[in-house]
């Protein structure tokens, strides 16, 4: 994941959205501290909290205004040159905001704080659309990882550094304004090396917000799993925006002072930074989304510790707890977004989120408003929400639950062994139909093969194994396909047959072990010649698959019965190996002779 901070097809735009965050909490972070402390009191008709207020509502207006807009204008342009263009707009924004400092004008200050806020409405779409034209599809979660990451860093330094340096008596005023200024020329230098990227298409943009936006949500309703990961981050940002406006209420009921809150803020946002981080590792691969709702788990357990914290170490603690798991909550749904949405329209379905997620802060924060007025006591209403986390948890297991299931094995085979992969990767085709044909060494091949595949998989099982006890809802979930003999149930056959070949029309992968049992003796049997039938009728790639280190475990038949005898060997080394995709026409014979060449001697 670091190497990406050493590319230029990463690290340019890594460094630029740093750079604008910061810049933005800079910014509002100094401008709140100066109405808080009446610096520009002279000629204000608002009170201070009106003031405080309207700076708020002055930077999420214009996600709701322009974000429709910004999508489809960055669908339409380079993205590269888009992202320039708008760090010069930042530029010349700042040197507003420093008039406006200097002048002490509120009229000034608002009015770059609104072109601001419009500034990262338009940036927005931008800086997560042009990741999946850079970066390969396995490197998407590291790199949003690192962005929220850069996210979280840069929004908590620009708050303490902003508040900070307005405070110095005498000069922190024209401090600020030069910060500012520097900041977003260092950003336009940065943006100069994002490279080039074109767009796929020139729609045409519409130029009514309301039709547009409504557009712009259509686009990413499209898509089912997109949407779901749109409503998933557009919640963790909902919970993230409770968390931090209830700050000081929750430092004041701890007993803290502004050093507490300042404490709580670092420890939440450290935390969010450090789980975005940690989620390549926890879940990588094609699995990401399973760790979703087991995060979302870990963020309600936080949550509800969060209330009961009675210091403001304990507080600190357990808010890190809490960020820590919402960052692992929150990449994988982004990685998500960016691979499932259509390239074409990429910036629009980010620009989709953007409004939704802006949506959804307004309503924590007029949800957290209403209760508190109606005298709910602060604790109470993180109860209260971490019972909501919870029930939208579970929603989001519901519909993942075969996802978390790979997860869960996938981590599960990686304990038990270790796996070496060669091929699979390379030859396993990205998309479309796939025939893997396989040799059966063990009961627990289709796991390996299965916690190891960039694709999901639909085996080929035996009636027998699919029904038994305690495991067939697994195996329903998984989505298996039953198979039995003619002799023993051709009812079952024939529904097989035509599962096999829908999965296969509809673009799936389907794994068969032609041998049609494990192995007795450790050798790979014959063939049968359903393989053959499976091809004539739906003739797609066929890529042979050869498992070696299985025979002599405990699922296999090596010392009899499987699974009958303690395991006489742990953390062995098995190996999985793909070869080149033969053509729909190969025969049975053949296909085990490519599956036995690739596994060698290895058994």
């Amino acid at each position: 994941m670091l190497a990406l901070l050493r590319s230029r097809r990463f690290a340019p735009l890594f460094w630029t959205q740093l750079l604008g965050a910061f810049n933005d909490n800079v910014f509002k972070s100094a401008l709140v501290v100066a109405l808080t402390f009446g610096a520009f009191r002279d000629g204000a008709a608002l009170e201070t909290d009106a003031l405080v207020n309207l700076a708020t509502a002055l930077l999420v207006l214009p996600f709701f205004l322009f974000s429709a807009f910004a999508g489809q204008l960055a669908d339409r342009l380079d993205k590269a040159t888009l992202t320039r263009a708008l760090k010069a707009t930042e530029l010349g924004v700042m040197l507003l905001a420093l008039v406006g400092f200097q002048l002490a004008s509120l009229p000034l200050l608002f009015g770059a704080l609104f072109l601001m806020g419009t500034q990262s409405a338009f940036l927005g779409p931008v800086k997560y659309a042009i990741l999946p034209q850079h970066l390969e599809e396995d490197e998407l979660l590291g790199a949003n990882g690192l962005v929220e990451m850069g996210t979280f860093v840069a929004i908590l330094a620009g708050t303490l550094i902003g508040a900070l340096v307005v405070a110095i008596p005498g000069a922190g005023v024209p401090l600020v304004g030069g910060l500012l200024v520097a900041n977003a020329a260092a950003g336009w230098a940065v943006a100069r090396r994002v490279p080039a990227a074109p767009p796929l298409r020139r729609a045409p943009i519409d130029w009514n917000p309301i039709r547009s936006t409504a557009t712009t949500l259509r686009v990413a309703r499209r898509d089912r799993a997109v949407w779901g990961a749109i409503l998933g981050a557009s919640w963790f940002w909902a919970v993230g925006a409770f968390f931090l406006g209830q700050l000081p209420r929750l430092a004041e009921t701890l007993g803290g002072d502004e050093r507490a809150l300042t404490w709580m803020l670092a420890a939440f946002s450290l935390g969010i930074g450090a789980g975005s981080v940690l989620t390549e590792k926890l879940a990588g691969g094609r699995h990401a989304l399973g760790v979703v709702p087991l995060a979302g788990v870990g963020m309600a357990a936080a949550a509800l510790s969060v209330a009961d914290a009675s210091t403001v170490a304990e507080g600190c603690l357990r808010l890190a707890g809490l960020g820590l798991a919402g960052g692992v909550f929150v990449v994988p749904l982004y990685a998500a977004m960016q691979a499932g949405a259509r390239a074409e329209e990429r910036s629009q379905v980010i620009a989709a989120n953007n409004i939704v997620n802006a949506g959804f802060m307004v309503a924590a924060a007029v949800y957290a408003t209403l209760r508190l007025g109606a005298g709910v006591e602060l604790r109470a209403l993180v109860r209260e929400v971490a019972a909501l986390h919870l029930a939208v948890t579970a929603l989001v297991l519901i519909a993942l639950r075969a996802t978390v299931l790979r997860l869960l094995l996938a981590r599960l085979v990686h304990l038990v062994y270790r796996v070496d992969v060669k091929g699979l990767r390379e030859h396993l085709p990205a998309e479309g139909a796939a025939l893997v044909v396989a040799n059966h060494a063990s009961f627990v091949d289709a796991f390996v093969l299965e916690a190891v595949s960039p694709r999901p998989i639909r085996f080929v099982m035996d009636h027998r194994m699919a029904r038994l006890p305690g495991l067939a809802w697994l195996f329903r979930l998984a989505r298996v396909i039953p198979i039995a003999s003619r002799k023993h149930d051709p009812a079952l056959l024939a529904a097989a047959w035509e599962a096999i070949d829908e999965a296969l029309a509809t673009g799936e992968v389907v794994c068969v072990f032609p041998e049609g049992k494990c192995t007795r003796d450790g050798e790979v049997d014959v063939f049968r010649p359903g393989v053959e039938r499976i091809l004539a009728r739906r003739p797609v790639p066929v890529v042979p698959v050869a498992l070696g280190g299985l025979w002599g475990s405990f699922f296999s038949y090596a010392h009899g019965a499987p699974m009958r005898s303690w395991p006489r060997r742990f953390l062995s080394r098995v190996g999985v190996v793909a070869g080149r995709p033969l053509g729909p026409t190969a025969r049975a014979g053949e296909l085990r002779a490519a599956v036995v060449q690739l596994r060698g001697p290895r058994r």
